[in-house]
């Protein structure tokens, strides 16, 4: 009895776990649904501050075409050379 009541519970455990791995795995992600990089948070605070970006490597994509390393480095430039830079997608650039 002990060895059913164990199999009953290991196959509902298997069962919900490769449900929800699988379903993870083969369900189609919009990325334009996740939210833009949050630029504020790497604005300098003086006019002589030197912005230092973390060394993360977390590709984004801005609409003029150049992939960044991360998105402290698109906010940068986007600070630094213009409004016309903007956050595209989050990924390598096509």
């Amino acid at each position: 009895m002990a060895a059913f009541a164990f199999m009953t519970v290991f196959f509902l455990v298997s069962s919900t776990l490769t449900h929800t791995v699988f379903s993870e795995m083969f369900k189609p992600h919009d990325m334009s649904k996740w939210p833009k990089p949050p630029c504020k948070m790497y604005y300098p605070v003086d006019t002589l501050y030197e912005s230092t970006c973390p060394d993360v490597t977390s590709y984004v994509c801005a609409t003029n075409g150049h992939t960044y390393q991360n998105e402290c480095f698109l906010c940068i430039d986007w600070w630094e050379f213009g409004p016309h830079i903007k956050f595209d997608k989050y990924g390598k650039c096509d």
